[in-house]
């Protein structure tokens, strides 16, 4: 594989203007793709001024590389490279794997004229290369060794220095947008804070971050974990003791650059205000923040993390299943089943593990009780994050206890709900609601509704069937709806609204037309009378039979 990229084409632009940066770019890849042709190279994607050639040995990719800087040579672009060798997956016309991700970074570690190669590729070859020595790259996986070819003399590689992150086995998969628009976000705040729920890899993602951003501070990147911090006061000593500042941390920060990564600090949210004083006096320093709830101080930045987008879980799924039966290919079901786990990063991790044992159909029919099944994961996993199920526990056990009780009425509603709906059914206060979106358990939909990720829904039906009133409960969501019927059949200026509403919902009025089967038939009738005619427009003949 060899990865291909102009340096500073924003300056260029703005140095050659628009015409001539064009006329360049275009020569540039025209001798880019000559040199490939001519060595049995295969384009496989090209994005801006960037390159992405794979060849069938290594041999051929590395002299194609040399070739192609002897090509652009005096040339008013400057081209980085880099070289490496390693098992890939073709899938619709499209190399994946870990192998095109270490590439990639390779590359990027490489100035303008400068070819960088892997030891992997190295060992193919009979080439002699310039030992670089050791370096970290960005993917934060542990120290490699890079060569160069030929011995022209460059800056140090753009790798990762006075870094203190942890290894990454595994490089960061299908986050590309989401790593870029944190990108632009940290360069205008100083304190980015990603939330969401339990296993949307808010950690991975601040920890890629973090790595893009090593060069922005000349005293480092530290890295601070919390999850095992459970007293408030305790955070800003626990921060002091990482970065070696002894007992007066504002002063130590006050001249320094550096960036913290602050993780878990959900559970000593009340730290906010030290946090605030703390960089109000580190005008050189900046933190990026992991919690499941905003810290709500002043010039802090909210990044809700969301799910991974099909093509990226599918991705991280079938990487995860790899590592466990290297034969894995994805089959038509792991989409169902990606859209299934939500598109969680951990659920799909942990769902991967399974492929050694069921098929992909199995699978996926097991994945109607999810939580039983999302278990079993690396054993070096924190305890919060070796089920599903614990991962979600962790953030319910912060809540407060009528936080607890409305998330668990919650579980009653199938898909999106009404505000007005959870106000009269689950007898929500707005602050409550409020502070379950702030904390991630519940997600804001479109049009003002409101939902539970399926794999949260389902630990709230947990809860909800261990509370002395989940009779009460699912009695009152089927009566609401019973209501909207009854109103829905009245020749009045709110008839139009109220069907379109109920025909927006079939998920909650089909689950209070099953309870009313079940204990009141006559009080459900309305409903179905007024369901009648768009049900049968939209061929759903059987539920109008039942």
């Amino acid at each position: 594989m060899l990865f291909t990229d102009v340096e500073g084409s924003t300056r260029l632009l703005e140095e050659l203007g628009p015409e001539r940066y064009a006329s360049a770019l275009m020569v540039h890849r025209e001798r880019l793709r000559s040199v490939a042709r001519a060595r049995g190279g295969v384009e496989m994607g090209t994005e801006g001024d960037a390159f992405f050639f794979v060849f069938q040995s290594a041999g051929e990719g590395l002299a194609a590389a040399g070739e192609m800087q002897s090509a652009l040579g005096g040339g008013a672009l400057r081209v980085r490279m880099g070289v490496h060798s390693g098992e890939v997956l073709l899938a619709g016309g499209d190399y994946f794997g870990l192998a095109v991700h270490r590439a990639a970074r390779i590359s990027s570690a490489a100035h303008g004229g400068q070819v960088v190669v892997s030891a992997q590729t190295r060992a193919l070859v009979d080439v002699p290369l310039r030992d670089l020595g050791e370096h970290r790259l960005k993917d934060l996986g542990a120290p490699e060794r890079l060569f160069q070819l030929g011995e022209a003399t460059f800056p140090p590689l753009r790798t990762l220095r006075h870094v203190h992150l942890p290894v990454q086995a595994t490089p960061l998969l299908g986050r590309e947008r989401e790593l870029a628009e944190l990108l632009e976000l940290a360069g205008t705040h100083r304190l980015v804070t990603l939330t969401g729920t339990g296993g949307t890899g808010k950690t991975r993602l601040a920890l890629a971050l973090a790595a893009e951003l090593a060069d922005r501070y000349a005293d480092g990147v530290w890295w601070v974990s919390l999850a095992v911090v459970t007293d408030p006061a305790l955070v800003v000593p626990t921060i002091a003791a990482a970065v070696g500042a002894g007992e007066d941390l504002a002063r130590y920060l006050g001249d320094r650059s550096l960036l913290l990564v602050l993780d878990n600090l959900e559970q000593v949210i009340d730290a906010a205000p030290l946090l605030g004083e703390l960089f109000a006096c580190a005008p050189g320093c900046a933190a990026i923040v992991t919690s499941r709830e905003r810290l709500a101080i002043s010039g802090e930045q909210e990044y809700p993390v969301p799910p991974l987008s099909p093509a990226g879980a599918v991705e991280l799924f079938t990487a995860r299943a790899r590592q466990v039966k290297p034969g894995f290919e994805p089959g038509a079901e792991v989409d169902a089943i990606c859209a299934r786990l939500d598109g969680l990063p951990l659920a799909l991790e942990l769902a991967a593990t399974r492929v050694k044992l069921l098929s992909g159909s199995q699978l996926l029919s097991r994945l109607q009780q999810r939580l039983p099944l999302l278990a079993g994961g690396r054993r070096d996993l924190p305890g919060r994050q070796a089920t599903m199920r614990a991962t979600i526990a962790w953030s319910y056990d912060l809540l407060s206890e009528g936080e607890q009780r409305l998330f668990a009425r919650l579980g009653v509603f199938v898909g999106s709900f009404e505000l007005e709906a959870a106000e009269q059914i689950c007898e929500a206060e707005l602050d409550d609601l409020q502070s379950l979106v702030d904390k991630s358990l519940l997600r804001e939909g479109e049009s003002g509704r409101f939902f539970l990720l399926e794999t949260t829904r389902e630990y709230a039906l947990e809860q909800l069937g261990a509370s002395e009133n989940q009779d009460e409960v699912r009695a009152r969501h089927a009566r609401w709806h019973f209501a909207l019927g009854i109103a829905a059949g009245r020749q009045d200026s709110e008839r139009a609204d109220t069907v379109a509403r109920l025909q927006q919902d079939p998920g909650n009025v089909g689950l209070a037309l099953a309870w009313a089967l079940d204990h009141d038939v006559a009080a459900g009738l309305p409903l179905a009378d007024v369901l009648f005619y768009p049900w049968l427009g939209a061929g759903r003949n059987s539920e109008l039979r039942r």
